[in-house]
């Protein structure tokens, strides 16, 4: 507590707001631990409770607008990475989404009190349509009413706490590092398994001019245009001939969604409207779950198709995978 206190007292509110913006973001920070810190500091009037609550407030926005828009742009999937993080079971996690669903932006003004629905509601509610300027308000309320609770902790009890948070401290150094390792282990097999499975599908890449080869001897190949890049371009307004479409950003909706039964025996070409083909290799992991063992992305994409001059039509929505 000694050591939390003394950084405090030189680097006070920037701190603070690093500490605060860190755990808003996931990162295995005790930033309760510096709250009620904090607000100890104020009680012996070293800091002022009213901009400790202010600058935190103001770091909680700021990380839940990042989830807010990722929930936006990415729907189910930002749901489903939280939770294969979090140890709540699939019957909380549904449970939770159903209330934030039925009391919507309210529910911003309590999240953060409780674990599982403070990491879920920024998303939530940027997947639920709720505008920004009715977004910042309500997450802005709750995130001091979460400061005020732990710092104002803090403020009245900074007499007594001491030796109380010297424990805590210390626990919570073990837990941090506990989480780090766990997070680490998660994360590096992650990685390995998506690294195999770009490095078998760039093995596997069909050029263009092959693609293009294939089509003119009539060739049974089904070819998958995804959306949803990272990087978008104006050609994202056209495809190639005969191409299906998947939105890359919600391949959660696809999980029911059967494939073609001819698609499990012929070559499946993927191309994105940019050169980065991370959101094809996604797309190839769904086909490749659901049975479709000949995936091939397009080499260079979209963009490479149209540089040699090859025919592309207008995107139709009615070619969409699941449509009737």
């Amino acid at each position: 507590m000694d050591e939390i206190v003394h950084h405090l007292e030189r680097h006070s509110y920037s701190l603070l707001f690093v500490c605060v913006f860190a755990r808003q973001v996931c990162l295995p920070v005790p930033a309760i631990l510096f709250l009620i810190a904090a607000g100890a500091l104020a009680g012996n009037g070293y800091l002022s409770i009213s901009l400790i609550i202010f600058v935190s407030a103001v770091a909680c926005v700021l990380a839940d607008s990042i989830w807010y828009e990722e929930g936006r742009l990415h729907g189910d999937d930002v749901i489903h990475f939280i939770q294969r993080f979090s140890a709540m079971s699939d019957a909380n996690f549904i449970n939770i989404e159903r209330r934030s669903a039925r009391y919507g932006a309210k529910v911003l003004l309590i999240s953060k009190l409780f674990i599982g629905l403070d990491a879920i509601a920024p998303p939530l509610a940027g997947m639920s349509g709720i505008s920004p300027l009715r977004f910042l308000p309500f997450d802005m309320g709750g995130a001091a009413v979460w400061a005020a609770t732990y710092a104002g902790l803090g403020y009245v009890f900074h007499s007594q706490l001491d030796k109380g948070l010297d424990f805590a401290e210390r626990l919570g150094v073990v837990l941090a590092a506990a989480v780090a390792v766990f997070f680490a282990v998660l994360i590096g097999r992650r990685l390995v398994q998506w690294y195999g499975l770009i490095q078998e599908l760039r093995l596997a890449r069909i050029t263009p001019l092959e693609l293009k080869q294939k089509l003119d001897r009539g060739d049974k190949v089904f070819i998958v245009d995804v959306e949803g890049c990272v990087l978008h371009h104006p050609t994202a307004t056209v495809s190639i001939p005969g191409a299906v479409r998947i939105d890359g950003r919600r391949l959660v909706q696809y999980r029911d969604v059967d494939v073609p039964p001819e698609w499990r025996a012929h070559d499946v070409v993927l191309y994105c409207s940019c050169p980065a083909e991370f959101t094809s290799a996604r797309v190839a992991r769904l086909l490749l779950q659901k049975g479709v063992k000949h995936v091939r992305p397009l080499a260079g994409g979209l963009q490479a198709w149209i540089a040699l001059g090859f025919p592309v039509v207008p995107i139709d929505d009615k070619f969409r995978l699941g449509n009737p």
